[in-house]
């Protein structure tokens, strides 16, 4: 399927570890996410693809680059027609540029950026025209997208100039303040929302969430295999279940489940 690049743009497309333990993270989240692995042989350095069922690559995993001051976190790629132009909006907008661009022949280009409160992501313009459409995440891949910032409405309207992200509800969470998500046009993706004061030391993140069929047995599987529990299991409005979580080495991820039907 061409993708034009009204569609295109703001399109979550990939996600990526940085971690310290290659091996190890591989592991890991293939046991608790139930991933399967294929090398990606024209990375100069190390890449591991995770697949969901099917053998469709869905994420990746790398060594953290030398002289990366930054603990070990996921990172998601988001879609631009232009690489370029995208970065001048976003630094014009009050973010900024923190790697050069990556060209990756075949795949695409790429650059790491922070918004105006310092979250980090990437943009990327993919080499191929061809996609599948979008539709509700499958088991396996990333299913919602959270944004933890000191200004959400902020981050909000940053969000919605760069990549045409559409504000929806806004879940009053009392003390915490409001939740605000967002869609794209197939539906609802994420949400951003101010970092509670006991998180007044974490920087701006984004969270990203994978599905998986149980949020009970991916959770005790989290805990068998050396992750942390940093909250949850819990049950979010409209039934589904959620829990976030810390690798063996530090990088902090989400699940979701699907409420039963």
């Amino acid at each position: 399927m061409t993708v034009t690049a009204s569609t295109l743009l703001g399109r979550p497309m990939w996600y990526e570890l940085m971690t310290t333990d290659l091996k190890a993270a591989e592991a890991f989240y293939t046991t608790v996410v139930g991933w399967t692995l294929t090398p990606f042989e024209s990375s100069p350095q190390p890449y591991t693809m995770f697949n969901r069922s099917g053998e469709v690559p869905v994420a990746g995993v790398m060594t953290r680059p030398e002289g990366m001051n930054a603990p070990p976190f996921w990172a998601m790629y988001v879609a631009v027609p232009q690489l370029e132009e995208a970065a001048t909006h976003i630094k014009r907008l009050g973010g900024n540029e923190c790697s050069p661009v990556i060209d990756v022949p075949t795949i695409g280009r790429m650059q790491m950026m922070t918004d105006p409160q310092g979250a980090a992501f990437y943009i990327y313009q993919p080499a191929q025209s061809e996609h599948p459409p979008e539709a509700a995440a499958e088991v396996g891949e990333a299913s919602w997208l959270e944004l933890m910032t000191t200004d959400a409405p902020a981050a909000l309207k940053f969000y919605s100039e760069i990549f045409g992200w559409q504000p929806s509800e806004a879940l009053d969470m009392g003390p915490m303040g409001k939740y605000h998500m967002f869609n794209r046009p197939h539906g609802m993706i994420g949400g951003m929302m101010n970092k509670p004061p006991e998180m007044a030391h974490v920087p701006p993140n984004w969270q990203i969430y994978f599905r998986v069929p149980d949020i009970t047995a991916a959770t005790e599987r989290i805990k068998a295999n050396g992750g942390q529990i940093l909250n949850g299991p819990m049950e979010v409005p409209g039934g589904d279940w959620i829990v976030n979580a810390m690798d063996p080495q530090g990088a902090a991820f989400s699940l979701h489940a699907r409420r039963a039907q």
